[in-house]
């Protein structure tokens, strides 16, 4: 399939494509006589991995090691939970922390009457460090 076939069906821009396999996310694909890129079922593979390991919030670099796990298939299993493990830990260490940005900002708003001057504005004060 070309390029444009393969960005269909995964979902994913030429251009996404394209700069997975300058970052060596995609392997090069094999090139036509023409010079076109010819891809396969492996390709279509790999490319939803990395579409669906984004959308769990694995970084480029996290990816990379997760398919260099998948590339050893005698490795482990081990090594693919801890990776997903940590991911975890980390996704809720930032839903505590928007929770609590979510508290705080909440507690502004409610202190904020809506009308009247902005210097008496609580949230201006508590942005600006001011203390009404």
């Amino acid at each position: 399939m070309n390029i444009g076939q393969l960005a269909r069906q995964a979902g994913v821009p030429i251009d996404t494509i394209r700069y997975y396999e300058r970052e060596r996310i995609l392997p090069p694909p094999a090139r036509s006589a023409n010079g076109y890129r010819h891809y396969g079922p492996g390709d279509a593979r790999r490319l939803n991995f990395v579409r669906r390991a984004k959308e769990l919030g694995f970084t480029l670099d996290e990816i990379r090691s997760l398919l260099a796990l998948s590339d050893a298939r005698h490795a482990d299993m081990a090594s693919v939970r801890g990776a997903a493990q940590e991911k975890l830990e980390l996704i809720q260490q930032r839903i505590a922390e928007l929770e609590r940005v979510r508290d705080a900002l909440r507690v502004l708003v409610d202190a904020c009457p809506g009308h009247g001057g902005l210097g008496d504005c609580p949230i201006m004060s508590a942005l600006s460090g001011d203390s009404h």
